[in-house]
């Protein structure tokens, strides 16, 4: 087994995770088996509680972890399939430890940093380790070297080289080298103090990815080189990427990225076959129409709160053959002034998941204007009930029909708390999570999408469509064309007499792919590019 590990320094938010996954797409398309996971130093058992205005989106895997954004990136740039293995917080180290201490498990031992939490940091790697599917582990360190609480990850990784081998273990990590304007240069001290910290705690890069706005010259990398004791064609620079991220993986091998991997970890293997992965690029970056969409949510002020939609918004595009130019609309917005001014120019419209009350009438308001306007709608979890909502109370007469997550007190509480949720009292990872699969009838439009009619998905979420209205809703043209197995959960309408209407209560977005667009998103921007306006 080889190991990959990828660091970060001087600021957040430098792509590491997007090069990580770039890495595991250049070692795929080599022949390896790659899998990947995250370490994340906040306190935090998981993302699930945190607030995506602060967090990004939580990506949900089959099992239902609830992790970060980033494993979506190694979902979507990589084939490995992931669990709640490949994704570790301190939260859960020290629950873990805490846990033990209380069992007894030390046996009177007084619990330390080193050993026991850099125990069960490397436990966790050598658990996944045991996959007899894959060839090498990439893992992501989260936060910034020289975090206090990123500590325990590095000096467990410090240990972890000398336990498997030098040989086996490759650091990479990333940084920033500043472009200061008025000196018209680019500076490396950021970089080299990164490095030094690093170094202080025992780990040498041995390939270091420099972020930044300006090419970097030879003369930079090689000063790099020489401050951070790495070979000058170990300094790659990762500009910033224009028109896709999915230019990545080519940008990094164009600059030798994993060859020098390979050679460091003594791997032998063909080049990487690309073509498929160029096509794929040539087909997002070069289109020949153009779409707008409509994406009506509650936490558009940060782009990462719905990365995984806007994702398969560009693979959907890319498969036909069109640019999805996503209009952010604050569902508040609408409320104040009404949808005119926001949807009178987009050719479809989005509504994502949410929690809170906070929009929900502008939500409302849009998905009453994409029916009546007949302009393709496209529903996502909250998406769905808000569709349900609307219909029930604007074409089913149902005044005040609400879901009883907003009022508690509706005459119609056409969407309400699923029946397993009803006694929960904790928040974290308590709410229908993961892979569910579902039944489609036959003669709907999602069954052709889909090309089945028998799907899975993964959830995230705690209200359903209240069976006691299914049939007056029904009746008045809105199909429940999808189910739980045991029919119990309404998982899938439609409107049959529209262009498009199409809302489900699970994540399509979480199992899209830029070489594998995900049907419905497809099916979506199809539609849309017939309304185009």
């Amino acid at each position: 087994m080889k190991y990959i590990f990828v660091t970060g320094g001087v600021v957040s938010s430098l792509g590491k995770g997007l090069a990580a996954a770039a890495l595991g797409t250049l070692l795929e398309r080599r022949g390896l088996r790659v899998l990947m996971q995250k370490f994340d130093p906040y306190l935090n058992v998981d993302p699930g509680t945190m607030s995506p205005l602060q967090h990004g989106e939580v990506y949900v895997l089959e099992d239902g972890a609830e992790t970060d954004l980033d494993l979506g990136h190694y979902e979507r740039f990589t084939s490995g399939k992931l669990s709640r293995l490949n994704s570790l917080t301190s939260g859960q180290v020290y629950e873990t430890v805490i846990k033990k201490e209380r069992d007894g498990d030390y046996l009177g031992a007084t619990v330390q940093v080193i050993p026991h939490v850099t125990d069960v940091i490397k436990n966790r790697i050598h658990e996944v380790a045991k996959r007899d599917d894959i060839d090498i582990i990439i893992t992501e360190i989260g936060g910034t070297t020289g975090d206090i609480e990123g500590l325990p990850f590095l000096e467990a990784l410090r240990q972890f080289k000398d336990e498997v081998g030098s040989e086996n273990v490759a650091f990479v990590h990333a940084t920033l080298v500043p472009y200061i304007q008025a000196a018209e240069e680019l500076k490396t001290k950021p970089t080299q103090q990164s490095v030094a910290k690093l170094r202080e705690i025992g780990i040498a890069p041995d390939v270091i990815i420099c972020r930044a706005e300006h090419p970097i010259d030879q003369d930079v990398r090689k000063k790099i080189s020489m401050f951070c004791n790495v070979r000058p064609e170990a300094v790659i620079p990762f500009l910033d990427i224009k028109g896709t991220i999915y230019r990545a993986p080519l940008n990094l091998h164009d600059q030798h990225f994993d060859d020098i991997i390979c050679a460091r970890l003594g791997l032998e293997t063909p080049e990487p076959d690309l073509l498929e992965w160029r096509n794929m690029v040539d087909r997002i970056v070069n289109p020949t129409h153009t779409v707008r969409i409509g994406l009506v949510g509650k936490y558009i002020d940060l782009k990462d709160a719905y990365k995984s939609i806007y994702e398969s918004l560009t693979h959907a595009g890319a498969a036909n053959d069109v640019h999805v130019e996503v209009v952010r609309i604050d569902s508040s917005d609408i409320e104040e002034s009404g949808p005119d001014k926001f949807l009178e120019s987009v050719s479809g419209i989005l509504i994502p998941g949410g929690f809170g009350d906070r929009g929900i009438q502008g939500k409302i308001t849009a998905a009453r204007y994409a029916r009546e306007n007949g302009i393709p709608y496209f529903g996502i979890c909250l998406g769905m009930q808000i569709a349900v909502i609307e219909f029930a109370r604007n074409v089913c007469g149902f005044a005040g029909a609400h879901s009883t997550e907003f009022d508690t007190s509706t005459p119609h509480p056409v969407i309400s708390l699923l029946e397993e949720q009803k006694t929960i009292q904790e928040k974290g990872g308590t709410m229908r999570l993961g892979t569910w699969n579902a039944k489609l009838l036959p003669d709907s439009r999602v069954a052709e999408l889909y090309g089945s009619t028998s799907v899975s998905e993964r959830h995230r979420h705690r209200y359903e469509l209240s069976q006691k209205y299914q049939s007056f809703l029904e009746e008045k043209g809105l199909r429940v064309v999808g189910t739980s197995l045991d029919g119990s959960l309404g998982e899938i309408i439609e409107i049959p007499s529209h262009p498009f209407f199409v809302a489900v209560q699970f994540h399509p977005e979480f199992q899209s792919k830029p070489t594998a667009p995900h049907p419905l998103f497809k099916g979506f921007i199809g539609a849309a590019m017939g309304m185009r306006r």
